[in-house]
């Protein structure tokens, strides 16, 4: 191993931008839509605006902060720069505990979509091979796992253009189907706009919101990107253009397809309306496609969590730290995607051996619930670091966060009002009241450390 301590600069444009797109297009969309549009109904499209609109303003804070020091490892080295190193710890570790969750949950989910071709091959054996072969794409170089990356992504933007055109064209010739005709009077038609009322909306806002989860991944390639002072703007900025035509434009189609109380909430909205305007192979394609997001979110996280090791143990002394902060020839941090490879590879492992859907479910759960405390950690950052600017500073900057400082206010409120929404159900309180102890926890860990070596 290298001593060298700093990244290749070789993810190109397209890599970056395709990989901030890639980030927010998951199973959330494909599979988990179909339980947004029955609390919501049409409505949803909003929820999905409002949602978009306020991660762009994240993303813009994020976007300012690794513009100011373009050597920093990552947006969590900004989190410990301005509100603590405990702080910056905190987030860290909790980032890396959420990757590797959501790493093994897609990683069991590509067993099963993999049996849907080969029945009688065992679950854990596909999960097994994918982390296998994204591990060895991730030691090669960062730049071929940007060109997976980049594949991976513009697989799932082919099937929502698809989708897409799809309904322009069936609604231009008032295609009919099982349940009536492909119409836009069909967002009004059964029960208005806003079919479920405002409870049925303000629950909405849970799945939407983790169907963005990701969307901050840009702030772990920027210090590996060939040109951020241009790249990372550009990615940034091109975000609202992505969620009104990649959400908001398939939910869109699918709902002028069909009405939205007849897509059923428990399979993918997506395959429903391929299978109802002809296309035989819809179950498959869609299987095809679920995959592949499966396998991006795998390779994202990844790629994500080996990055987190090297920035947290980076000025550490321990054997562990020391190894963790090391890069290979390659110049990417081999011993940190080697260890989170195995971490997510003995989680499957037994998950697969005990499975345990609702004790599974609720461990994902908190962990989509860490990222609000993650997304309001890179705000207030944002604020500490504006407040630190002399006069000057601040009128030389090119990438300002519009509305400042009340764009950053609208976010953490934003972030309080989705926390509230997960007092409203049972399961998402728990996960809710769990995500509060492991912060309590950690932190306590954190301070009797301190203890320790003083």
């Amino acid at each position: 191993m290298s001593e060298k301590k700093e990244y290749a600069r070789s993810l190109k444009s397209r890599h970056v931008q395709l990989i901030a797109l890639g980030g927010t297009i998951g199973t959330g969309l494909f599979l988990g839509s179909g339980k947004s549009i029955h609390s919501a109904g049409p409505a949803i499209v909003l929820a999905y605006l409002i949602t978009g609109a306020i991660c762009f303003l994240l993303m813009r804070a994020m976007g300012e902060l690794l513009l100011s020091d373009l050597d920093t490892h990552s947006f969590i080295d900004f989190i410990a720069k301005y509100l603590g190193k405990d702080v910056g710890i905190i987030a860290g570790w909790t980032y890396w505990v959420c990757w590797i969750t959501i790493a093994m949950a897609d990683v069991t989910a590509s067993g099963m979509y993999i049996k849907y071709w080969f029945p009688h091959i065992p679950q854990w054996l596909p999960g097994l091979i994918l982390i296998g072969l994204l591990l060895l794409i991730n030691l090669i170089t960062v730049g071929l796992f940007g060109e997976m990356e980049f594949w991976f992504a513009l697989i799932k933007i082919v099937a929502i253009v698809a989708l897409i055109i799809a309904g322009i064209v069936l609604v231009a010739v008032n295609y009919q189907t099982p349940v009536g005709h492909a119409s836009l009077s069909n967002l009004f038609s059964e029960g208005g706009f806003l079919p479920q009322g405002w409870k049925g909306f303000v629950l909405s806002f849970q799945m939407v919101t983790f169907g963005f989860i990701g969307i901050e991944m840009v702030g772990v390639t920027a210090s590996e990107a060939e040109d951020p002072e241009t790249v990372i703007p550009k990615a940034i900025n091109e975000i609202p253009t992505r969620v009104i035509l990649f959400y908001v434009g398939s939910l869109l189609a699918l709902m002028c397809i069909y009405p939205w109380n007849y897509i059923t909430a428990s399979s993918s909205p997506f395959v429903q309306v391929f299978e109802n305007i002809g296309v035989t192979m819809a179950a498959g394609i869609i299987n095809f496609v679920v995959l592949t997001a499966a396998a991006s979110a795998t390779n994202s996280s990844l790629f994500t969590t080996g990055r987190m090791l090297f920035s947290l143990n980076y000025h550490g002394k321990s054997k562990f730290a020391r190894k963790m902060s090391t890069l290979s020839r390659t110049q990417v941090p081999a011993n940190g995607l080697i260890f989170s490879a195995m971490v997510i590879a003995i989680s499957v492992i037994a998950n697969f051996i005990i499975p345990n859907t609702s004790l599974f479910n609720f461990v994902s759960s908190v962990a989509t619930t860490c990222f609000l405390f993650i997304w309001g950690a890179i705000v207030v950052a944002h604020i500490k670091y504006r407040k630190s600017l002399s006069t000057q500073a601040e009128q030389k900057l090119t990438f300002k966060m519009p509305l400042y400082p009340l764009s950053n206010y609208l976010v953490l409120a934003f972030l309080v009002f989705i926390a509230v929404v997960l007092c409203l159900e049972k399961t998402t309180l728990y996960a809710l009241i769990a995500a509060i102890i492991w912060f309590i926890a950690l932190y306590v860990a954190i301070r009797m450390r301190h203890r320790e070596n003083n």
